[in-house]
């Protein structure tokens, strides 16, 4: 698997870095985010991506990159939240946050090596804005399962959609390094 699990670590480790020094800032205010506010977030996220993707003039000087961690960090949040539900006022402390974060990294992680064992890194040979594709569409995917109620037929729940937006996300900052 060349050195995706080493590059997977360190793109990590520059979201869990802000995750953390945000935490440290605001609190667990995030924690009365409802689902599908979570899911907007990322939503918003990756249509701007999806914009300076696209679009040749830039009025803001920020690069998509920034926007690829946010999708990451809330995917996280958002997979906390379908653990521990949504609180009334924030309930975590820095260090609690960061033992879900991780533990919530690990999981997603081992879904990666498993699909990256199956699908040979086909990533690789993907361009990023198809990966961006890809994310707007696991989006579109989570906010009809959450008009659903969270009931499907025969898909993958809202977990695995957000799993897999943090892969992409992660094989997006692979592809078009964080510190270049």
């Amino acid at each position: 698997m060349k050195n995706t699990s080493q590059e997977f670590d360190n793109v990590i480790s520059v979201c869990r870095t802000l995750f953390i020094n945000k935490m440290t800032d605001y609190g667990s205010a995030w924690r009365i985010l409802r689902l599908p506010s979570l899911t907007d977030q990322i939503f918003i996220k990756a249509q701007r991506i999806r914009s300076l993707q696209e679009n040749e003039i830039r009025k803001v000087d920020e690069d998509e990159k920034g926007e690829f961690i946010g999708i990451i960090n809330y995917s996280i949040m958002a997979l906390i939240q379908l653990e521990l539900g949504v609180a009334d006022q924030p309930d975590l402390d820095v260090e609690k946050a960061a033992e879900l974060y991780d533990a919530k990294v690990k999981l997603t992680k081992d879904l990666m090596e498993a699909k990256n064992h199956d699908y040979g890194e086909a990533w690789r040979d993907m361009r990023v804005s198809s990966l961006t594709d890809l994310i707007l569409q696991k989006i579109l995917r989570v906010k009809q399962i959450e008009d659903n109620k969270g009931k499907t037929i025969v898909s993958e729940g809202i977990d695995a959609n957000y799993q897999d937006m943090i892969n992409y996300s992660v094989f997006a900052l692979i592809l078009n390094p964080i510190n270049k």
